[in-house]
């Protein structure tokens, strides 16, 4: 097709521009200037543009016709055959949309954009070695540019040759002209992610001097020393490991994965108990307040220095209001001597805690405040629904929401408690409680809506749920477009409960088809 005279060409630029700035109404005027002259009324350019404006304005059937239209006209174009890529993008079809990718780059190989978004579909469809040409292509085409070496480097550590992803990255890094006083974010993210690369591909000496030589221009401190703590302790080199991790809990003595460090680094089970013990006990001396060195310590402990510690431990929790204590404790009722001490020790709390305000009569502190025995009461309501006993649960539940009937929390367990009981629908009644003391609050949202469709409510599960979708659009769908698998594999629970085969086994389809990749190298998970 011939190319537009030098007034309708600057009018094609223009819709360009007006697409790319989502001014589509714009857009669809100058497409209207361009077509109304006889000469240019089958333009395939202009056509094509005019459907993929008209396809982000809703109108699909005819944004299709359009481009197919402009697709005949001009089968050498390459904005046709791209525009014909980006509607089969948006409807999903990756596979249709890379053949016409490809088609465009026979009519100009080196267009930077439609390698773009060539790369981008290859990586979707997990076509990894054809992912890794196209970085090529792009570096080979703006080689000064960081974006291209990394997408390159990173095609490599896909396809797991992490020394040749590694040596692509230390290529270009040589490039950068970095003073090593001056911060610099991007260079710094650069050098962690090269050593990410020689930690996986097993070269630790070599990422552990790499640490060393760069970590005054790596911005992100915490991450070296992690890094540096891990290294040392894979390389064996446990008395430098165990110095960095002391540093580390100086630093936040509230992280779980510290401790586990010191403890490898120490490696004090292969000596007596008591040294595991005195890792914790030091590290309460240095932070009285923190919680997890006296968590820790509940995991091995036995007997009646169990209960000391949990006792510390209860105490602390309780006083400060920290609703989640029952969670940290949970991985330990398998133990049944555990749990009981648990019990007795709790129970024994709320029993003076109702009588005078302490946790033990024998005790010679300040009284506690009306909120310790409410905690007390909600940890006791979670603790006999996870042992079973739900018409005890409820009972220390109910108590708790006579005391404080706004605290979302503990209508929650109620709700829990009922769901485990086998009363699906009163569960739901006391989640929707929950939902409507705090409306913004997706978490509950989602929650309600989990419930409701374990009753078999999908109708009043998808209006829940439409409070937190797009406006102007069915929550069902918008779900489907964000791929909330959750609500989907629910709603299929639902409708198999329900004796609703056909509606279920659609819902299956559709969690398949957001996970299920055709290509070549592709990922496919299993539904069961």
């Amino acid at each position: 097709m011939p190319t537009l005279p030098p007034k309708e060409n600057a009018l094609f630029k223009r819709i360009l521009r007006c697409y790319e700035h989502k001014q589509y109404r714009n857009g669809l005027k100058f497409c209207k200037q361009i077509l109304s002259n006889p000469k240019f009324a089958e333009h395939g350019e202009t056509l094509a543009m005019k459907g993929l404006t008209l396809n982000c304005l809703g109108k699909k059937e005819e944004a299709y016709e359009l481009v197919r239209r402009g697709l005949r006209n001009d089968l050498k174009s390459h904005v046709c055959w791209h525009v014909y890529g980006l509607l089969q993008r948006s409807d999903k079809k990756y596979d249709e949309a890379i053949k016409c990718y490809r088609n465009a780059l026979k009519w100009d190989k080196d267009n930077l954009q439609i390698l773009r978004d060539l790369s981008l579909l290859q990586i979707q469809m997990r076509d990894l070695e054809g992912y890794r040409e196209t970085r090529y292509q792009l570096l080979q085409l703006r080689p000064a540019q960081r974006a291209s070496w990394i997408g390159y480097a990173i095609a490599y550590h896909l396809l797991e040759d992490y020394e040749m992803a590694a040596k692509i990255i230390e290529e270009f890094r040589k490039t950068q002209q970095t003073s090593p006083d001056k911060v610099d974010y991007e260079y710094s993210e650069l050098l962690l992610y090269q050593n990410q690369v020689l930690r996986e591909a097993g070269l630790l000496r070599e990422a552990l001097e790499h640490l060393t030589n760069y970590e005054k221009q790596i911005c992100d401190k915490l991450a070296v020393e992690e890094t540096r703590g891990e290294l040392l302790l894979n390389l064996d080199r446990l008395e430098e490991a165990a110095a960095v991790y002391r540093q580390l809990l100086e630093r936040n003595p509230e992280n779980w994965s510290y401790y586990h460090g010191l403890e490898k680094a120490l490696k004090p089970g292969t000596r007596r108990g008591d040294e595991k013990q005195k890792i914790y006990e030091d590290t309460w001396e240095k932070f009285p307040k923190a919680l997890v060195p006296r968590r820790l310590p509940l995991n091995y402990l036995s007997g009646e220095k169990f209960r000391e510690c949990l006792d510390r431990y209860l105490r602390m929790n309780f006083s400060k209001g920290c609703p989640p204590v029952f969670t940290t404790l949970k991985s330990l009722y398998h133990d049944k001597e555990k749990v009981s001490i648990i019990e007795e020790l709790v129970t024994g709390y709320e029993t003076s805690l109702r009588c005078c305000r302490m946790f033990s009569q024998n005790d010679d502190g300040k009284e506690e405040p009306p909120t310790t025995l409410l905690w007390v009461q909600y940890f006791l309501a979670q603790h006999y629904d996870q042992i079973g006993q739900q018409s005890e649960a409820l009972q220390y539940i109910n108590t708790a929401i006579e005391s404080t009937p706004t605290l979302i929390e503990l209508f929650l367990i109620k709700a829990k408690i009922y769901k485990h009981a086998g009363n699906i629908r009163e569960a739901v009644r006391w989640m929707d409680e929950a939902q409507a003391l705090d409306t913004a609050d997706r978490f509950i949202n989602s929650k309600c809506a989990k419930y409701m469709l374990k009753a078999g409510m999908v109708k009043e599960a998808e209006e829940m749920c439409s409070k937190f979708t797009r406006e102007g659009a069915s929550a069902v769908e918008n779900l489907n477009e964000m791929q909330c698998m959750w609500f989907q594999t629910e709603c299929a629970q639902a409708y198999k409960a329900m004796k609703k085969y056909g509606e279920a086994l659609k819902k299956c389809h559709e969690i398949e088809r957001v996970d299920r990749w055709s290509q070549g190298g592709a990922h496919t998970r299993e539904t069961g």
